[in-house]
């Protein structure tokens, strides 16, 4: 389970960012996770309740987890398609000349503070 790994960095993030700003407390922490980041949200969260009991500025911090659409690209017939449904082959060409625009991320997107 990797999900712990994340939170603990990113809650090291937050944190630091508490402390050189002197705040009283993070109220909380709105992240984005791409769908096809091999993030899984329910475990993602369920670390994020047990690691910020452990925080000093966290401990009241409320989660927003935001899951963003994997989305990608193909070179040849220039268009988007949604990755989860077709992978890397593209349903408009067939080509697998594509890659991924969004949906792999991991992102800290909004922190509140008092």
């Amino acid at each position: 389970m990797h999900e712990l790994g994340i939170v603990m960095n990113v809650i090291s993030q937050v944190e630091k960012v508490a402390e050189e700003n002197k705040v009283n407390a993070v109220k909380a922490l709105t992240m984005e996770v791409g769908e096809v980041s091999s993030v899984v949200p329910d475990l993602f969260k369920d670390c994020f309740e047990w690691a910020k009991k452990r925080t000093k500025y966290m401990t009241d911090c409320e989660l927003d987890l935001v899951v963003l659409e994997a989305i990608s690209y193909c070179r040849d017939c220039k268009s988007n398609y949604k990755t989860t449904t077709y992978a890397k082959e593209c349903p408009h060409c067939k080509s697998v000349n594509t890659y991924l625009i969004t949906g792999n991320e991991i992102n800290i997107h909004d922190i509140k503070v008092i």
